[in-house]
């Protein structure tokens, strides 16, 4: 069998940023697969299965009622190593099109008090499985030494 294209980018290297993973033509529409990563892989731990549910019930939430990108979104969840979300939006982007958003999704989720939306026994197959202060930690780190002032060395994959 052929490798997956994720498979194929050097982890060693790979640095948390945000990077296009790959873009997949379906009729006249293109799909483009974002990855946020959010932690350096096989360096620093992944993050805890409640953060990581939480980001994903925070993040989609935004996507979702976002004026712009609401329409666009197809889908935001966990990559399965723990390391970052996959974020995939019509429309033929770049990493750099979608920086303000990512911005502006991880602001709000640093930001959120209250209840998770979804975090229920009626809406989540999982919803104890939550933890927003972590939540909110791992997205005030990730603007901080991400998103705020990021350049090129974190919008495209190492070599």
């Amino acid at each position: 069998m052929e490798k997956i294209a994720s498979f194929t980018i050097d982890h060693i290297k790979l640095q948390p940023g945000v990077y296009v993973s790959r873009k997949d033509h379906i009729g006249a529409e293109v799909i483009t697969t974002f990855d946020l990563r959010m932690t350096s892989p096989n360096e620093e731990p992944v993050m805890n299965t409640a953060e990581v549910h939480t980001i994903e019930h925070l993040g989609a939430t935004f996507l979702r009622n976002h004026p712009e990108y609401k329409d666009k979104t197809v889908y935001f969840g966990p990559m399965g190593c723990r390391t970052g979300f996959y974020l995939l939006l019509a429309g033929d982007l770049s990493s750099k099109d979608i920086v303000p958003l990512m911005v502006e999704m991880f602001e709000f989720i640093r930001d959120y008090k209250g209840e998770v939306p979804g975090a229920s026994p009626k809406d989540c197959g999982n919803y104890l499985d939550m933890n927003l202060g972590m939540a909110n930690y791992l997205a005030k780190r990730y603007l901080d030494n991400v998103l705020y002032g990021i350049d090129d060395s974190r919008l495209v994959y190492p070599e």
